[in-house]
């Protein structure tokens, strides 16, 4: 376990998110978000035309733009200022019709309403004390609608680091919960079961599971250059989760 607190770890991405690296993220992410996770999310949600969604946990806003060149109507939620900040600034030049809001993803203010979908990706596994932000996000939608979200695989963190040194995954623990310590920002480690049983706890009708690899072709062109990109051939290092919100 950590005793890191929510408004610590907003601290601790606020400090770490630079102009540079989000400028060359903010059209759809890095490799991993390019070529796994945005395809997946994109196919979990389906069609978001006219729909009212909630990126929780936005970042610099890549995803909630993606989603509003599909005709969605988005509000984005980003806990630190360094991100939010990006994301509007980003707005006011393309004019989206995106919100930004600068909130604690646990806190929520009034946004407006229900929202027909609601998408948190990679946000869960880096917030210490994330269950209530997990209510919020089912608070938010309505009855009937949806709940897609994404994190590290519990099963399989740190895929690619572990792999370029053993040609092989390896993984100790765990059943244990605990912080997982990296330059920029810590992540937290619970089993998959913690993540499932707390979507039951809410009232949520599990839709389904997803585990994606890596497009062997685009593996292909990668390895010159990338050798250990083979473990996203072999083994998920994201895991989503898309869940009906029942209204209790």
């Amino acid at each position: 376990m950590t005793s890191r607190t929510n408004e610590s770890a907003i601290e601790q991405w606020d400090s770490s998110a630079t102009h540079e690296v989000m400028d060359a993220t903010a059209k759809d992410g890095d490799f991993a978000k390019r070529h796994l996770v945005n395809p997946t999310l994109l196919r979990l949600l389906g069609d978001v035309r006219g729909r009212r969604v909630l990126d929780a946990g936005c970042g610099n806003g890549y995803f909630s733009r993606i989603l509003a060149e599909r005709g969605a109507q988005v509000v984005g939620v980003e806990p630190t200022h360094t991100m939010s900040a990006f994301a509007r600034e980003k707005e006011a030049g393309l004019r989206q019709g995106i919100t930004y809001v600068q909130a604690d993803l646990a806190h929520l203010p009034d946004l407006g309403g229900p929202f027909d979908a609601v998408v948190c990706s990679m946000v869960l596994m880096a917030i210490p004390d994330w269950k209530p932000a997990m209510r919020a996000c089912v608070d938010a939608v309505r009855p009937g609608g949806r709940l897609v979200f994404a994190v590290v695989h519990p099963a399989f963190e740190q895929l690619f680091s572990t792999w370029r040194e053993h040609g092989a995954y390896r993984v100790e623990r765990y059943l244990e919960e605990y912080e997982i310590v990296s330059p920029v920002a810590s992540d937290y480690h619970r089993p998959l079961s913690a993540y499932l049983n707390e979507l039951a706890s809410l009232g949520c009708r599990l839709r389904e599971i997803a585990e994606p690899g890596l497009d062997p072709a685009v593996a292909a062109e990668t390895r010159r250059t990338t050798p250990a990109i083979d473990s996203y051939l072999h083994l998920p290092n994201f895991l989503f989760f898309s869940a009906e919100v029942t209204g209790g």
